[in-house]
């Protein structure tokens, strides 16, 4: 046992989200028996994100569903939860934490599980109180007022980038009977994570669905009316009218209470293997992080996964308990009625087969670095999708011509 986990008798939780949730869950499970404070900046609880731009959004969800624990559940946990708290600094020192209303918290051990914070726009015309990104639960019911002001007014949508955030609330619009464009600064949709004729498939989704779709759009001004955009006016001369823009293009690491305490930060607090940071009595979890790879490189994962996981490695290693995460990363988007799993991380692929045709509802693609299996995304495809999961985990590949192979069971590899 380390010297932290003997005297660990009190420990502080920054962010109150998935990760800074099954931290503190995971040390009570442990047997932890001294003083876990779960710290937000928010006015609610523990909440669950992925359906704010989806079921939320279209209203089809109750504050009570979205809510990952109730104050009551956390009381009987003994784990005090303290909302609209905002953590200014951290003494290393003396090992406190500052609030932003003067109070201070004293820590044996310390995680941070402070999220990220959407990229802004910063063209002119970005700061009408109609232009919005979509993080919080409070920023979704901001997003849901004004797609109600354009239901009532007749007035298109524009999205801001063609990511996930961004397809899904178009997705969500368009379910509302809302006019959306989507302007993508990339010559396709989801460059960053699709191959291009995935890429292709979602782009005939969304035009099939009514979707405007504007690539290699360079955005110039936002003309306001009233303090609210009226249109987004790109350089290429086109512009575009709106009663709401919605901003997704991408998320930073929240690193900044972090790097002001002097911990390690790279694009996220750098974390090893076992959510451990540059100083002993503090951990770090989630969307705040990059995991230092046994080659040296750098990881940022944004997924539900890795909160969940690293949040779990996190409580573990303030107990002196090794737990390593390196596990498959794993994430999913729902758009249009279609399920998008993927598996591992196709980036550095030089091959892939598709398990099904293309023109099906239901298929996998499967990524290949050589003859090593690195990536699987499947569409309506989850059976495919949780195999590909074990057989990322136990370090089995299929060859290419066995993943293409729909009458081949790919389980007997795991038998095997």
């Amino acid at each position: 046992m380390t010297p932290l986990a003997t005297s660990l008798r009190s420990v502080v939780v920054i962010g109150a989200g998935q990760a800074g949730l099954q931290s503190s869950e995971s040390l009570r499970t442990a047997g932890f028996a001294g003083s876990i404070t779960l710290v937000g900046e928010e006015p609610c609880g523990p909440y669950h994100r992925p359906p704010l731009s989806k079921a939320w959004l279209a209203g089809e969800l109750e504050a009570a569903q979205l809510a990952m624990r109730s104050p009551e559940v956390l009381a009987r946990k003994d784990i005090a939860l303290r909302t609209g708290s905002h953590a200014q600094c951290i003494d290393r020192v003396t090992r406190t934490v500052l609030l932003a209303d003067g109070g201070s918290l004293a820590y044996d051990g310390l995680v941070l599980a402070t999220g990220s914070r959407p990229r802004l726009l910063s063209v002119p015309g970005s700061a009408a109180r109609n232009v919005l990104a979509l993080r919080s639960r409070d920023d979704a019911t901001a997003l849901s007022e004004h797609l109600g002001r354009c239901a009532a007014s007749n007035l298109p949508v524009v999205v801001v980038g063609g990511g996930f955030i961004g397809l899904e609330v178009a997705a969500t619009a368009r379910k509302k009977g809302l006019a959306v464009t989507v302007l993508e600064a990339a010559p396709r949709l989801l460059a960053r994570v699709l191959t291009p004729q995935l890429s292709e498939w979602f782009a005939a989704l969304h035009a099939g669905h009514g979707v405007e779709l504007v690539f290699d759009a360079r955005l110039e001004t936002i003309e306001t009316r009233d303090d609210l955009a009226v249109a987004v006016h790109c350089a290429d001369g086109r512009s575009y009218p709106c009663g709401v823009v919605v901003v997704g293009i991408g998320v930073e690491a929240n690193d900044l209470l972090a790097r002001a305490a002097g911990l390690e930060c790279d694009r996220g607090i750098v974390v090893d293997e076992c959510a451990r940071t540059s100083d002993p009595a503090i951990v770090a979890a989630g969307d705040c992080t990059a995991r230092r790879l046994a080659d040296g490189t750098l990881l940022r994962l944004e997924s539900v996964n890795n909160a969940s996981e690293q949040g779990k490695s996190a409580a573990a290693a303030l107990l002196g308990i090794p737990r390593p995460f390196t596990g498959t990363p794993w994430f999913w988007s729902d758009q249009h009625g279609v399920k998008l799993q993927m598996a591992g991380l196709s980036t550095g692929s030089d091959r892939w087969v598709a398990r099904g045709p293309l023109t099906d509802r239901a298929f996998s693609i499967f990524h290949f670095q050589g003859l090593r299996l690195i990536g699987v995304d499947s569409i309506n495809a989850s059976k495919d999708h949780l195999l590909a999961r074990k057989l990322l985990d136990a370090g089995v590949s299929p060859t290419p011509t066995q993943a293409a192979d729909t009458a081949f069971d790919l389980a007997t590899l795991l038998r095997t």
